[in-house]
């Protein structure tokens, strides 16, 4: 299985950014595709963008032309770019690896965005 730790959450103003990252650890990740997804309060976990080995891309409608995912294969990392947040984002951001049957997910970061 894949080991992953999130980072770069926080506390930002409505029209910030943030940068998550996701640093994996284990050999299969450049096999493995890869997501973010979110959760808020209340709320199912949902799926927010996600980012396959031959680095094809998909969004939620609700982030497309806000966030961008990216990976670096060589850093075993994946990345989410986040732009123009807006309250509604404010969730915990899960980090989620899927190899096969396998699937792997993080502890979650905290994103916080005040109006």
């Amino acid at each position: 299985q894949v080991q992953l730790v999130e980072s770069g959450g926080g506390l930002v103003q409505a029209g910030g950014s943030l940068i998550l990252s996701c640093a994996a650890s284990g050999s299969i990740f450049i096999r493995s595709d890869m997501a973010w997804y979110r959760q808020a309060p209340g709320k199912q976990r949902e799926l927010v963008a996600f980012i396959g080995t031959r680095g094809n891309t998909n969004y939620a409608d609700s982030v497309k032309g806000r966030f961008t995912i990216s990976r670096d294969n060589a850093k075993v990392t994946v990345y989410l770019q986040m732009n123009g947040l807006k309250p509604e984002d404010t969730a915990v951001y899960y980090c989620n690896a899927n190899y096969g049957s396998l699937t792997s997910w993080g502890q979650g970061t905290q994103v916080t965005v005040s109006s």
